[in-house]
């Protein structure tokens, strides 16, 4: 196989467990090689333009060894993680110059978006909601979501991509959305959102997650991670690492876990989404975890476990030596 591979493809994403892309001829991917499988297939690691690294098993349908160009089935075998509340906090401050300006021109392919009733419209703010990025203007709000392979583009665009949605100002300057659902939200952002549930929110209240907690005992604490009504924004990464640092195993049951291990998970869910947002300002996220796509424990040095646990089967890795099952 060449030591890189430009493949010239659409992706189709069909969602479950057994994930699969076809690549069929349009959009831009980069490849590189990374080992062999047994099957003689090569594993091989995706780097694309939403911002994402993945590595897939691909079986090349007509490249030959030194070209450079193929049609492939990819087949998903490492999971790419969605935008976690702190990712869309750096977003907010990259687009806060924004506020104040007036949209000149909108156009996408979201067929949710009135493209028509933006043009003279005023950016009055942007603000999150966990996973969500807001875009308050006088008429309504603009909800963004970034699902699992959103991204967008600052004053520049994507080469081949069209976005969901595309805002030009009339004091300069452009924001792109690609990949990702728009929708609008009528009324007033503070009657819509409860911003006492964002773990990276002012308005955060600990003592109002501890109170919904306390109505779910039968949950296993990895699903209540990630149930964003209690801690919006946390994600699967947030999730792997706040268990492994306060020592519960993730099969635990929220009403299994006593009052001062309770709180030790509301109070970390906050303070690691934070320092998740100092890392991955300076893009050293990733040597900081722990657990995260780990293999070995660094407390007890014996290997992790992994499976996709819970109502929402996201991957789990955790320790049986150290995380305690309640």
């Amino acid at each position: 196989m060449p030591t890189s591979v430009l493949v010239h493809a659409n992706l189709r994403y069909d969602n479950g467990r057994a994930n699969k892309f076809l690549a069929t001829g349009a959009q831009r991917l980069f490849f590189r090689p990374v080992g062999c499988l047994e099957t003689g297939r090569s594993a091989v690691k995706l780097e694309s333009g939403t911002g994402f690294t993945a590595t897939f098993c691909v079986r090349a349908r007509t490249a030959r060894q030194g070209r450079s160009r193929a049609d492939c089935l990819i087949v998903i075998i490492a999971e790419h993680s969605m935008p976690e509340g702190p990712s869309l906090v750096i977003l907010k401050e990259l687009a806060k110059p924004f506020e104040g300006r007036t949209i000149a021109e909108a156009h996408g392919n979201s067929s949710t978006v009135p493209y028509d009733e933006l043009p003279g419209q005023p950016i009055l703010s942007v603000r999150t909601w966990g996973k969500h990025f807001l875009i308050e203007l006088p008429l309504f709000s603009l909800r963004v979501h970034f699902l699992m392979f959103g991204s967008y583009r600052i004053d520049e665009r994507k080469d081949g991509a069209t976005p969901r949605m595309s805002l030009a100002f009339e004091e300069g300057g452009e924001l792109n959305f690609y990949t990702c659902s728009i929708k609008p939200v009528e009324g007033e952002l503070d009657d819509a959102y409860e911003w006492q549930a964002d773990v990276m929110a002012d308005e955060w209240k600990p003592a109002a997650a501890l109170k919904k907690l306390r109505a779910m005992p039968d949950t296993l604490v990895c699903d209540a991670l990630l149930d964003q009504t209690v801690f919006s924004g946390v994600g699967n990464i947030i999730k792997n690492e706040v268990l492994f640092r306060i020592r519960v195993h993730p099969e635990s049951t929220v009403g299994a876990l006593p009052a001062t291990k309770l709180r030790e998970l509301v109070k970390e869910a906050r303070q690691y989404s934070f320092q998740f947002l100092e890392w991955k300002k300076a893009y050293v996220l990733k040597q900081h975890w722990l657990a995260h796509t780990k293999r070995i424990c660094p407390r007890c040095n014996i290997a992790f476990h992994k499976a996709h646990l819970g109502k929402t089967k996201r991957r789990t890795f955790w320790c049986e030596r150290c995380q305690k099952r309640y």
